[in-house]
């Protein structure tokens, strides 16, 4: 599963910031390490101690008969450092010595004094040894600690630096930089993406957008916008092709509004101009013809009005639970009672009796009416219509079937659109183009569902199915 470029962003910035604490932490360490060392017992303490307490055992060493000793508390120092100790004379000859290691010799030249005094050890020994000196006398002495510790450190302490001080600044400054440009150069890369990303938007905006494929850490992003790019280009396509349509529609609604108004006035003129003679036949004939063209006029007005009630749902459903398959054969027998479709073969089929079902009487009469007479219509004069129901589980299935002509893959996708009358339609131009799409509508307010199977020659099924508990 691909990964959220945000939570890789925000992966890289938790990855920046947890190395960079990280540095900062080791940093610290060796930096207290530096400044710290261990003492015998374990305790920790400055690294300057040895200097310090070398320079203070001046103290615990004094004079009889100008003979120097240590005082008792120096010697209990000394065990309690677990430290040793070296007293020279003028010619560096041990005058004195206690607890001192195995390397350590018994008499030091003036240029081993000066070897010790600036490495802070003896020449085969890595632990630290210090030299101090005993004022107002020609005596030295040697205190050999039991842990290394190098000059450089023991001039690391936590009031001033001294030579060490220009490592610590100069790695400090390493450091830094490092961080400063690092943080440089994915500012000016985020802000380059981020650029890329808006220029991504405006192009969206402008209907000029291509395509990016990225997998990177904005992968996704671009993904989002891709969709979002086709979502809108193929809203953009809908709004042309309704707009298209809806000036078809306009200019059909108005054809067919005309198309009735010319008969009425031209006969209503010729009724007007024939008052005075004895017309009464003719008049009857006029009559007829507006009379009809009034209702067509009246039906699609009709339609219309219930065409827009049902798509903003403003239509009220007076639900009552009927036998469906009863109600269908009720209808075909009203259509067949017409003098118009009395010869048509209408046959119903019923998978059982009793298929209850609770749907508003007037609209389900006005629904399958507009079926099965576009099915005679559409199926031609010798077609046969057949209405089945079935109920499988919690579900009821009618289909309108004719065994007519059939229709064209590109009629089927449109046969249920608003004022779409198929490729046959002059054969039946009294039609408003509305009946299959205010059919669909009653049929979808009732929860059900509607499509269209056909091929050319084989026919035409209006497929319904209903959801019951």
């Amino acid at each position: 599963m691909k990964k959220s470029g945000y939570r890789t962003s925000l992966h890289l910035y938790s990855i920046f910031l947890v190395s960079l604490t990280g540095i900062l932490i080791i940093a610290a360490v060796l930096f207290f390490m530096l400044i710290t060392v261990r003492k015998a017992d374990g305790t920790i303490v400055r690294s300057d101690w040895p200097e310090r307490f070398t320079e203070d055992f001046e103290k615990q060493i004094i004079f009889i008969e100008d003979k120097p000793q240590i005082k008792q508390t120096g010697i209990e120092l000394l065990q309690r450092e677990r430290l040793g100790i070296q007293i020279l004379d003028q010619g560096g000859r041990e005058w004195f010595s206690y607890s001192k290691p195995e390397q350590a010799a018994t008499g030091y030249s003036a240029s081993d004094l000066i070897a010790i005094y600036r490495d802070g050890h003896l020449a085969d020994r890595k632990e630290a040894s210090l030299v101090g000196e005993l004022a107002d006398s020609h005596y030295t002495y040697i205190i050999h600690f039991p842990t290394t510790v190098t000059k450089v450190t023991m001039q690391l302490s936590g009031e001033h630096f001294m030579k060490g001080r220009t490592i610590v600044l100069v790695l400090g400054s390493i450091l830094l930089g490092v961080i400063i440009i690092s943080g440089m150069a994915y500012g000016y890369w985020m802000t380059r993406m981020m650029g890329r990303v808006t220029d991504a938007v405006k192009n969206i905006a402008r209907r000029s957008y291509l395509s990016v494929e990225d997998d990177g850490m904005f992968g996704d992003i671009y993904d989002s916008l891709n969709r979002l790019d086709a979502e809108i280009k193929s809203s953009d396509r809908l709004r042309e092709q309704t707009e298209r349509m809806r000036k078809e529609w306009i200019a059909n609604i108005t054809h067919d509004l005309k198309t009735p108004l010319s008969p009425v006035k031209g006969y209503a003129e010729i009724m007007y101009e024939d008052s005075g003679t004895d017309m009464a036949g003719r008049h009857r004939r006029y009559s007829a013809i507006i009379l009809k063209n009034v209702s067509y006029m009246e039906r699609l007005l009709d339609d219309l009005k219930l065409a827009y009630r049902l798509e903003s749902g403003t239509v009220p459903l007076d639900r009552q639970k009927t036998d469906l398959a009863r109600f269908l054969k009720e209808t075909a027998i009203d259509i067949k009672n017409t003098p118009e479709y009395e010869n048509r073969s209408i046959q119903i089929q019923a998978a059982e009796e009793g298929l209850y079902f609770s749907f508003d009487r007037m609209l389900f009469r006005r629904a399958f009416s507009n079926l099965i007479i576009n099915a005679c219509i559409h199926g031609g004069p010798d077609a046969g219509i057949t209405i089945s129901t079935e109920a499988d589980g919690n579900q009821i299935q009618v289909i309108v079937s004719d065994d007519g002509a059939g229709m064209s893959e590109e009629d089927s996708g449109r046969l249920f659109q608003r004022y779409y009358r198929g490729t046959d339609t002059d054969e039946k131009p009294e039609g408003t183009g509305l009946g299959l799409a205010i059919a669909k509508s009653i049929i979808e307010s009732h929860g059900g569902a509607i499509s269209v199977r056909s091929a050319r020659g084989a026919g035409t099924d209006i497929i319904i199915i209903f959801k019951v508990n």
